[in-house]
């Protein structure tokens, strides 16, 4: 059974998300944030396992379109969200984030496709950089395993 510490903090995390989803939609009307249906459809119109409907939280369209139902699934992008409340004066640069193993197998399978966003909702720099692996591998300062378990 989870501790009252780490409810506590998963709470935290899902309301700094949620404020991190709110905050780009905003910002970009491009991004969207797809509904339980549409994440399968996207998966399945590009032949991927429905392991990866978590491995990433929004959908950029291309210029011009406004649904994601209008987009040919090989034209959509798919962004997976990494939020921080710390002040960040050139973002991404300074971000701690964890990520899964399926978030870097589905961005080296979608290659430019595939997207990372670094959202600080620090008052005083609030922002976002939508950075691919590629690059991300590049600022990459170091990188370690942790294995998650449960028994």
């Amino acid at each position: 059974m989870a501790s009252a510490h780490s409810y506590g903090a998963t709470r935290e995390n899902n309301k700094t998300e949620n404020e991190a989803v709110q905050f780009l939609l905003a910002q970009n009307s491009r991004l969207k944030l797809p509904t339980t249906k549409e994440r399968r459809e996207i998966l399945d119109n590009l032949n991927l396992a429905a392991s990866f409907s978590r491995a990433y939280d929004l959908v950029l369209l291309p210029p011009g379109k406004t649904r994601i139902s209008d987009v040919v699934p090989g034209r959509l992008v798919l962004v997976e969200l990494k939020t921080t409340r710390k002040q960040l004066e050139n973002n991404p640069n300074g971000f701690f984030f964890g990520a899964t193993e399926n978030e870097f197998q589905l961005a080296k399978k979608l290659e430019r496709s595939y997207l990372f966003c670094f959202v600080s909702l620090h008052p005083q720099s609030r922002s976002y950089s939508l950075i691919t692996l590629s690059d991300l591998e590049k600022r990459i300062k170091t990188k370690r395993v942790q294995y998650q378990i449960n028994l």
